[in-house]
């Protein structure tokens, strides 16, 4: 049986998590795929992630279109993000658009991808996509960055590519979206937000390697491919031990509210 609270509840905890470890701001938001019906997901409302506390705060949209159901009102102007990923990817079931600091320099920076420094960064994978949605505006489009529209959430989709062994899933667990963040994937949304957490990470390491660096006229060694690919699967299996730590610490932060009460520890 699906518990749809236990779901639910996740995913306010899921919020809580990134915004305590500085993923998102007030801006940014997580998705999960309705595990009862899979033409819906849900989402939090125009809230900002640390107060997103219960039933009330939390939409539903359908994913064909965004467009609320259930007695949803309103929601994120860039809820298409999610909508159009998740479309895309069945085997795809929580996504994280971020405008973390740590990561936005990789977006402008053409000469400097972001690539694995370390083995909790494996699962970044090699040529991350950059989305630059200066390439698919059409004429009299705002230019404000906003991924508002079924095709612009289209176009990032595409950016993660297919995985040709398994054609429901993409072949990048990231997406860059230049200046303005990135968009993360999983299955779960424990997975999404341990690739949410470790892409920032990752990001924070290798700006500090590079510096040293340049500093000392050495240079960085990244994973290879053997080691992205056997750092991946070691993240995908491990993934519950950050995920417990996690809802503890903001359980215990004083700062945020779970009405739904503890999520369940996978």
């Amino acid at each position: 049986m699906v518990n749809l609270t236990a779901t639910l509840s996740s995913l306010i905890t899921a919020n809580h998590i990134l915004h305590y470890h500085s993923i998102l701001d007030s801006m940014g938001h997580i998705s999960v795929r309705n595990p009862k019906n899979n033409s819906t997901y849900f989402i939090a409302l125009q809230l900002g992630p640390a107060v997103v506390s219960g039933l009330e705060d939390i939409g539903e949209y359908l994913i064909e279109d965004s467009s609320p159901v259930n007695g949803t009102q309103g929601g994120y102007a860039e809820r298409y993000i999610h909508s159009e990923i998740l479309k895309k990817y069945p085997d795809i079931n929580a996504v994280v658009h971020s405008h973390s600091e740590d990561i936005l320099p990789y977006t402008v920076l053409g000469s400097v991808p972001l690539k694995p420094v370390y083995h909790m960064g494996g699962f970044l994978g090699d040529g991350i996509p950059n989305f630059d949605i200066e390439s698919v505006y059409n004429d009299g489009d705002a230019r404000d960055f906003l991924v508002n529209t079924i095709p612009l959430g289209a176009a990032l989709a595409d950016k993660l590519g297919v995985n040709a062994s398994q054609p429901t899933s993409p072949l990048h667990t990231i997406a860059l979206q230049r200046g303005h963040g990135f968009v993360a994937v999983g299955t779960s949304i424990e997975q999404v937000v341990d690739y949410a957490y470790y892409a920032a990470s990752n990001a924070r390491v290798q700006t500090k390697a590079l510096l040293l660096s340049g500093a000392t006229g050495g240079s960085v060694q990244y994973l290879n491919k053997q080691e992205m690919f056997d750092s991946k699967n070691m993240n995908s299996w491990i993934v519950f031990k950050p995920w417990k730590q996690w809802v503890r610490e903001v359980e215990r932060s004083g700062q945020y509210e779970n009405r739904l009460g503890t999520p369940p520890m996978t």
